[in-house]
């Protein structure tokens, strides 16, 4: 035995299994690239489309902020099953 699974007990309570830690960490995978798409979309979005900062959006710079979004969305799902495909 390693180390890590000699004991019953890890610092927050009770050893996981090795298949509740995967979950885990396929959660916080999830919640990071979640952070992180949405980071770059905030930022790409708003530089391409609001050209005057103001308290509320115009109709173009919504429209525009919608598109850019969607498109966004529509490449990760792209670039996403043309990865998982390979394998």
């Amino acid at each position: 035995m390693d180390s890590y699974s000699s004991s019953p007990y890890n610092a927050s309570g009770p050893k996981l299994s090795q298949e509740d830690l995967m979950d885990q960490v396929k959660t916080q995978l999830a919640q990071a690239y979640a952070e992180e798409f949405l980071e770059t979309v905030r930022s790409k979005c708003f530089d391409k489309c609001i050209t005057k900062p103001s308290s509320s959006l115009s109709g173009s710079e919504s429209s525009c902020i919608s598109r850019c979004v969607e498109r966004y969305i529509e490449a990760t799902g792209i670039i996403g099953r043309a990865l998982f495909n390979q394998h």
